[in-house]
């Protein structure tokens, strides 16, 4: 689901270490490093090419242009992150990764993508924004776990940055499916009138509503799952520092 959405997602992905389980062997253990440092650097470049864009325009507005295609390009890359997950070299759920995985990338390309007339809205902004701050600490997360080498202060980002960046990426998402809806009504984007051939009917507009409606409930259960996550893998840290 959301920006951060991604962040609870992949929850499980990252706690291999703090769960003990046997990890992947060194040949998938080289080939998920190499694709965690690429995914990082790759969001790196969004975030490098949204700050350039700011400093030469002055303004925040219609920045997405400036990072459209390397964002469309690392945000579909993800979906082997439901590959990884399905050939069982990453234990995570496939159903949930493959879930909130494709909901990004459903608003990158379903959404986004299709409806030009919201690529200006700073709604898009708000969850690019949250997205790259998120991939950047998760992908890195990732990479330093699989070397065994988790720094600190990456851990505590990746349980941290969430409780700002979960509500500010469902909120540009809403935005923007909401922006969309005038547009897609108006057009009849991807959808199916009766009669036809087939006998069958699709009305992406209603379907929209739907989507933005399923926010009501996983909202909260994903927000609050990293919540305990976070008491779980940072909660021993602090009451050590209580001891102190």
């Amino acid at each position: 689901m959301s920006a951060a959405a991604a962040g609870t997602s992949k929850a499980v992905h990252g706690d291999v270490a703090a769960k003990k389980k046997k990890g992947p062997g060194a040949l998938a253990t080289a080939y998920l490093v190499i694709y965690n440092v690429v995914m990082t650097a790759g969001w790196l470049v969004i975030a490098v090419g949204l700050v350039r864009a700011y400093l030469a325009r002055g303004s925040y507005h219609g920045l997405y242009y400036s990072i459209e295609k390397p964002l469309k390009f690392f945000q579909t890359g993800a979906i082997l992150e439901i590959v990884h997950c399905a050939v069982g070299i990453v234990p995570s759920s496939v159903v949930l990764t493959g879930f909130q995985v494709m909901s990004r990338v459903f608003l990158t390309w379903a959404v986004t993508h299709s409806v030009r007339e919201v690529q200006s809205d700073d709604s898009v902004l708000l969850f690019v924004t949250a997205w790259t701050i998120t991939e950047i600490i998760r992908y890195s997360f990732y990479t330093f776990s699989l070397l065994n080498h988790l720094p600190y202060l990456i851990k505590w980002a990746r349980y941290t940055f969430f409780i700002v960046l979960y509500p500010m990426g469902v909120t540009g998402e809403l935005l923007t499916i909401y922006a969309a809806l005038p547009y897609v009504q108006k057009t009849g984007l991807y959808s199916v009138t009766l009669p036809n051939k087939y006998n069958f009917s699709f009305d992406y507009y209603s379907f929209l509503i739907l989507v933005m409606i399923s926010y009501i409930p996983l909202f909260p259960q994903l927000y609050f799952h990293m919540i305990r996550q976070r008491k779980k893998v940072l909660g021993h840290v602090n009451d050590y520092s209580k001891v102190e």
